[in-house]
């Protein structure tokens, strides 16, 4: 305990300097991760009054995992359950277990998340780990591990990507993960450099943040009603190294900001969260497209990657690196190399602006435009989830094991929709939205 006091004054100096305090904080770390964990539990959750709740976490983030768990169960959680991973036993396998181990899964404990989420459980994950874990792993190992552990937790996806169930994701700084952000601060300043950006971007900083949260949901929500009026048929996406047409699914529906799950509870599942997002039609995807910021995929990052679909599919694809591990993420199933969302993000977003290359998905796809290849959220179909497989994809919908975020956007990508009728009508221009 007086090990983690005193690492928590450091992290309080330094973001006292952040934000020119002369080493003084006017809150105390263990403050703000109390109101980090309480938007956890009572904005990206909804936590109700008895609900089980299933948390997912890294071990470097035992301290926000606590903070949300003594929250839990003050909002009446019945029964907060934690699953830890820890890197270091990863990186263990990854160097000595045999070579059929890698085609191999815990299935049975997938097999009882699916179950807990079917019998009302809520899920939590908490994002903090290394984006570049295994980026000096056999990238072979890599996908095969990566196969298997999609395949085994299928069912689990499923119901999370058809909402049956309230859940979110929640960032923890790290010391691996802010070394990697902030290479160049000693591991003290750069952690607090992390949490600094994440009680931003997060909105914890501010006065009444449950109150900024809910405004920042209805705006998002307007956003997203503007755009359910308009029933574009397909967008448009034109920068430097993109020019990518985005076919929208039949009776696509736009959501974004909260969402009412199945269970009637709604929810914010992403936190933080800038995004509108929608379903594309698999099959109606052509053009190329750059990425505009890294991809960390399974502790590999992947640089610059560039793509060209005809017919929805990815006929072409490089990357200056981790080349090897995104053809054979493309490589899953049929469905890995289609696309299963298409998000608008304006560059002014809080994250954007912040500068930081987060090396994680759940920020750097909130800080620009982006596209996921894999599986599609049947959510973003009138109705969706009543239909069975083949009816979502009659409508378009992609599936696979898959669902993988990259960013496409920034401040010089123009947007435009196509209406059924063929007219052109400009949404984005420079990375903002064209007011109306």
């Amino acid at each position: 305990m007086a090990k983690q006091a005193n690492i928590d004054n450091g992290i309080e100096r330094e973001i006292g300097r952040i934000h020119g305090n002369a080493g003084v904080t006017t809150e105390p770390l263990e403050q703000k991760l109390n109101r980090l964990a309480e938007v956890a539990v009572r904005v990206g959750l909804n936590l109700a009054r008895g609900q089980e709740l299933i948390i997912t976490a890294p071990l470097d983030t035992l301290q926000l995992t606590r903070c949300i768990t003594e929250c839990a169960y003050k909002a009446g959680a019945s029964l907060v359950t934690t699953l830890f991973t820890d890197e270091q036993a990863t990186l263990s396998r990854f160097q000595y277990a045999a070579e059929e181990s890698f085609d191999t899964a815990a299935q049975w404990l997938q097999d009882g998340l699916a179950t807990g989420f079917r019998t009302g459980a809520a899920r939590l994950a908490i994002a903090g780990a290394d984006p570049a874990l295994l980026a000096g792993q056999d990238p072979a190992k890599v996908s095969r591990a990566n196969i298997a552990a999609s395949k085994a937790g299928r069912a689990a996806l499923e119901l999370i990507t058809r909402h049956e169930i309230n859940w979110t994701i929640v960032p923890s700084a790290t010391p691996a993960w802010a070394r990697l952000v902030f290479p160049d601060d000693r591991e003290e300043v750069a952690l607090a450099r992390l949490w600094d950006a994440i009680f931003s971007a997060t909105r914890v900083d501010m006065d009444n943040p449950i109150a900024v949260w809910e405004a920042h949901a209805t705006e998002l929500q307007r956003r997203v009603e503007l755009l359910n009026e308009r029933r574009f048929s397909a967008l448009l996406f034109r920068r430097p190294g993109t020019d990518l047409r985005v076919g929208l699914a039949d009776d696509h529906t736009w959501l974004g900001g909260a969402t009412i799950a199945k269970n009637g509870i709604r929810c914010i599942p992403n936190l933080p969260t800038e995004e509108v997002f929608t379903m594309p039609h698999k099959d109606r995807v052509d053009g190329v497209a750059a990425s505009t910021k890294p991809l960390s995929y399974q502790g590999t990052l992947i640089k610059n990657i560039r793509v060209q679909f005809e017919n929805g599919r990815i006929t072409r694809v490089s990357a200056d690196e981790g080349e090897t591990v995104l053809q054979k993420m493309i490589g899953t199933d049929d469905g890995a190399c289609r696309l299963g969302e298409v998000a608008l993000v304006p560059h002014s977003s809080p994250i954007a602006h912040s500068n930081i290359l987060f090396w994680n998905t759940l920020f750097d796809e909130n800080a620009a435009s982006h596209i996921a290849l894999g599986q599609a959220y049947s959510s973003c179909i009138r109705n969706g989830d009543a239909l069975n497989p083949a009816e979502l994809a009659a409508k378009g919908a992609n599936e696979s094991l898959i669902h993988v975020d990259w960013m496409i956007g920034g401040g010089d990508m123009d947007v435009d929709g196509i209406a059924p009728a063929g007219d052109i009508v400009p949404l984005m221009r420079a990375g903002e939205w064209v007011s109306r």
